[in-house]
């Protein structure tokens, strides 16, 4: 063979071998099945469910109804499942006129990553993470029960195919509230070992998930909890928070807490990294959920919103915080907030969370992997990438 001809043939052979890779990093992973571990941020009914029901104007934008969510509309989690081209997922607790053919939702108001000594009535939950591993545990083999019987069963249009477990994504958001605990200890306990046992805690519930037979992780990092206008000097006149050089940024968010879930950030990018050495037959996706909410915050009134320190629904000033929904009197006055006339221009619905319109906004811009390590669209997240 002519020196011509072969370097024609290598090329032909290289031209052919990336077209190959091309077209499989391309290829769509054609999800079936989602399952979601979570705190409120993605909580589509479960403590609604298990405890007091929500009540308007939670989900008032689109549902016209409250419907679980601590939003006026859609979740992240709602916009992830409509991008895969799925139903919204049905809270697990919530068991009354829902289908699971699509995989469940365990996420629940509230949760924590590590176990928090509190009631219901003080702010806890008893769905922390691992509680709600277990759900899933008993989900998996209760509904593969369905699937094993000679005669076949009626209820086995309503519940995910023993294949479809392995081909599911997992997916999660969760850490807010443990980061919130940790704030509250601020110069009572190490902070720093704090985080480290939240994440390394958190390492073990994800193997746990990986021997029940995931494959597929979509992981959010924490989000700029010191930005959450409930945070914010602005809306703690009454707390005497010193405001020395450098406690506020310019978006007027409380540095040392974002500080605190930048370091939590850290250190679970660097376990989920850890977990792709271990686990080489599964895909890790760390997704940037700080800085794509910080993005929109910093961006605010040039992507149409108002200032984000702004809240559409309840009442907080002077100190006082009347949380959307609730009622409460103030120096003899009964306080009965309701919410903005257009929550679509508010970043934050209640102080806390966020409004349909911002979550729109967040999704829209993590499910191309734009914030994503490695930088996979959540359609292609199944790809092993070590």
């Amino acid at each position: 063979m002519s020196s011509l001809k072969y370097f024609t043939a290598i090329v032909l052979l290289i031209s052919w071998f990336l077209s190959i890779q091309a077209e499989k990093s391309s290829k769509s992973c054609e999800f079936q099945t989602i399952f979601n571990f979570g705190d409120s941020n993605s909580d589509t009914g479960s403590m609604s469910a298990a405890f007091y029901p929500a009540i308007l104007p939670f989900g008032e934008t689109f549902f016209h109804e409250a419907v679980g969510r601590a939003s006026d509309g859609r979740l992240i989690i709602d916009f992830i499942a409509k991008h895969l081209g799925l139903p919204f997922l049905s809270a697990y607790i919530n068991s009354i006129g829902t289908t699971y053919r699509h995989g469940a939702n365990f996420a629940a108001g509230s949760s924590t990553i590590m176990r928090q000594n509190k009631t219901i009535f003080e702010g806890g939950t008893p769905f922390t993470v691992d509680i709600q591993i277990v759900q899933f545990s008993n989900f998996k083999s209760r509904t593969g029960k369905f699937f094993t019987q000679e005669n076949g069963s009626s209820y086995r249009k309503h519940f995910p195919k023993p294949e479809d477990f392995a081909k599911a994504i997992y997916t999660f958001d969760i850490g807010q509230n443990d980061i919130a605990d940790v704030i509250s200890k601020v110069g009572k306990e190490d902070s720093h070992v704090l985080i480290s046992n939240i994440v390394e805690y958190f390492s073990t519930q994800i193997q746990s998930l990986h021997f029940y037979g995931a494959r597929t992780f979509w992981i959010h990092n924490t989000g700029p909890i010191g930005c959450l206008p409930v945070a914010m000097p602005i809306h703690n006149a009454q707390n005497n928070q010193t405001q020395v050089a450098g406690y506020v940024d310019q978006n007027g968010c409380v540095n040392y807490q974002n500080d605190l879930a930048k370091e939590f950030n850290k250190k679970l990018k660097d376990k989920v990294v850890k977990l792709r050495e271990q686990f080489l037959d599964t895909s890790f996706i760390y997704v940037d959920m700080f800085s794509a909410k910080y993005e929109l915050i910093s961006n605010a009134n040039k992507s149409g919103f108002v200032d984000p320190s702004k809240i559409c629904c309840g009442y907080h000033e002077d100190g006082y915080h009347v949380y959307c929904g609730n009622k409460k009197t103030i120096n003899g006055k009964e306080i009965v907030p309701g919410s903005c006339d257009d929550p679509s221009k508010y970043i934050s619905w209640d102080g806390v969370h966020y409004t349909e319109a911002a979550n729109h906004w967040i999704a829209n811009r993590i499910v191309d992997g734009s914030f994503s390590d490695p930088p996979l669209p959540i359609s292609q997240s199944c790809q092993i990438t070590h």
